[in-house]
This record gives structure tokens, C-alpha cells and sequence, in this order.
């Protein structure tokens, strides 16, 4: 295929350009600082996001928006999602009229509750099929440096989407293909909730038991609102759903359960993001929208809730563990 552009140089943007470099696609990795691209391109490496890896030769990085879409038949999005509708406007006008654009960003967006791909439609007005999403247990550092993973790229276009798979598949990167765009997003955006709540959990000493429980009925939330949007269930099965809730619950290494645990151990908003190194914990914000667009479609996401009102309402931890213990009991 031809040219693909990374925008957005953060651990993930920066790792799925290694993965694309690896597979032997042309790639270009946009960076907003210039000394992030001068290090990428000079010293291949991106010490200030993803320091101790070693990136390709091949992989140019620049700080020129336009450099990095001049010709791009791909475009990845690898910006965080409350900044995706912002950023996009300025880059809209250099991205090509059949380029496919795919998005790395998990989150809802904060005020008009859209999708990544719905805001990405909106803003470029791209005819929906060239839109594609990306979603799995894909935590960057292990990526980065060659751990096995798999991941879903899901696009109506099957053949867009067939496409993408053959750019980024490696010997330690194996993306699966999928028509779900809304089962796979509802995925990621609900994962790094979830996520919090089971980071808060362990910072206040609890154990394995509950985060098994909370990864459960976690999942179970997150399958009320994507079947209430349309998703397959079998897509919230599968590595966008189960395989990425895991990853991202389970790992010290996802930002979402670090800055939880933070919040758990009796710090607050500003030390926990300070833990995860400055870099954007999309649960924090994510939390608000995911819990109004459940409002809207009706669905019940307690968890979703308790941890909307310990990030943004000043509840303690131990309050939202009361308020979901002391819930009536029913089936499950």
C-alpha cells in the first residue's frame, strides 16, 4: 500500500508507527514538539514518551503536519480523544480525499457524546466507510519492544480494512479485521473506565477477588451500551472487549489503573496524574461522557457512575465502594 502518516507521537503513536516501520510500510510520525521528531529522526529514539526502545531507521519523524499527510493513503489518529476534534480540524484540509483514516483514540467525546469515528466523519466529511478504528490489549511498551500482541481494526470496508491488517501485521503484531466500528469503540472507550475503578480498588488494599469481580461487571456494563448502539455482543467476547479490559485492568503499565490506584492510596487528582508522567489517562474524562451517553440510551453502568463522581465529584474511594456493595442484590 502506499504512504501512512502517524499523528501524534505519545507511547502509542509512537509504538504503532514502530509496528507499521516493522511490517515495511512507508511511514512518517508526526510529532507536535520539534525536538521529539529531531530525536525519532536523528538518535531513533522517542525518549521523551517511549524512553528505552529502539526505533527502526526507516521510521522519519517530522514536526510539519503537512509533511507527514503529503501523499498519505493512511492516516493514523494517535491523539487523545478529547483533542482529536481540534486537532483534526487543522489537518483535515492536507489529508487526501481517499485516504483511509484510522483511529487509535478510546474515548467518547465530552459534550456531543460522539464516537471517535462519528467526530472524524463530522469534521473531515468523510463518507463513513473510510473510516476505520483500532482496538485490542495493545499496552505500547510491550509492543514496542516486540511482545506478542493482537489487536482488531475494525471498517465497513472490508477491503480498507484488509488492507490495514496487511500494514501493520508483523511476527509479534497480529491484527484481526472487523465490521463492528461501534462495538469495537464502545470497547475502548468503556475499558479505560473500568480500568480506574480497578486501580482504585487496589489502592485501597483490596484484592484479586475484586478486581476479578469488578473486570466482570465491568464487562457486563460495557455490553448494555454497546448492544444499545448497535454493537455485536460476540465483538465485547472478543480482544476489543474482554482482551483489552484485561490488559488494561491487570497491567502497572496502563496509565488508567496507575492513575486509580493514585486516587485509591488517598492522593489526588493532580498527584495521580502526575504518576502516569503527564501523559492523558482517557478514563478521567472518558468516565462523564460514557455515563451521560448510557443516561441517554437508558442503560445502567453503576460502576461507570462511582467512578464519574470519585474523578469529578469529590466522593472518596471508600464512599464508591460503599455505594456499589450496599446495591440490591438480584440475579446476575
Amino acid at each position: 500500500m502506499g504512504r501512512a502518516a502517524v499523528l501524534g507521537a505519545g507511547s502509542w503513536g509512537t509504538a504503532f508507527a514502530k509496528v507499521l516501520a516493522d511490517a515495511g510500510t512507508d511511514v512518517t510520525l508526526w510529532a507536535r514538539r520539534t525536538e521529539v521528531a529531531e530525536a525519532i529522526s536523528t538518535d531513533h529514539v522517542n525518549r521523551f514518551y517511549l524512553d528505552g526502545v529502539d526505533l527502526p531507521s526507516t521510521l522519519k519523524a517530522t514536526s510539519d503536519y503537512r509533511e507527514a499527510l503529503d501523499g498519505a493513503s493512511v492516516v493514523v489518529l494517535a491523539v487523545p480523544s478529547q483533542s482529536l476534534r481540534e486537532n483534526l480540524a487543522v489537518w483535515a484540509p492536507s489529508i487526501g480525499a481517499d485516504a483511509t483514516m484510522l483511529s487509535l483514540a478510546k474515548g467518547i467525546e465530552s459534550g456531543t457524546l460522539m464516537r471517535m469515528s462519528e467526530v472524524i466523519v463530522e469534521v473531515t466529511g468523510a463518507d463513513p466507510s473510510r473510516v476505520a478504528v483500532l482496538s485490542g490489549p495493545n499496552l505500547a511498551k510491550e509492543i514496542a519492544v516486540g511482545q506478542p500482541a493482537a489487536t482488531v481494526i475494525a471498517c465497513t470496508d472490508s477491503d480498507r480494512a484488509l488492507e490495514l491488517q496487511k500494514a501493520c501485521a508483523t511476527g509479534y503484531f497480529r491484527p484481526y479485521t472487523n465490521s463492528d466500528v461501534v462495538g469495537c469503540e464502545i470497547g475502548g472507550a468503556c475499558k479505560n473506565v473500568i480500568a480506574l475503578a480497578c486501580g482504585m480498588a487496589s489502592g485501597i488494599g483490596l484484592g484479586e477477588n475484586t478486581s476479578a469481580s469488578i473486570i466482570t461487571r465491568g464487562l457486563a456494563e460495557m455490553i448494555r451500551l454497546g448492544v444499545a448502539l448497535g454493537a455485536n455482543p460476540a465483538t465485547l467476547a472478543g480482544l476489543a472487549g474482554v482482551g483489552d479490559l484485561v490488559a488494561t485492568c491487570s497491567s502497572p503499565l496502563s496509565r488508567n489503573r496507575t492513575f486509580g490506584a493514585h486516587l485509591g492510596a488517598g492522593g489526588d487528582m493532580a498527584s495521580a496524574q502526575a504518576a502516569t508522567n503527564g501523559q492523558v489517562a482517557e478514563g478521567v474524562k472518558s468516565c462523564t461522557s460514557v455515563r451521560a451517553l448510557a443516561l441517554r440510551h437508558g442503560v445502567e453502568m453503576p460502576l461507570t457512575d462511582a467512578v464519574h463522581r470519585v474523578c469529578h465529584e469529590g466522593m472518596s474511594v471508600r464512599e464508591a465502594v460503599g455505594l456499589l456493595l450496599g446495591r440490591r442484590v438480584k440475579p446476575e
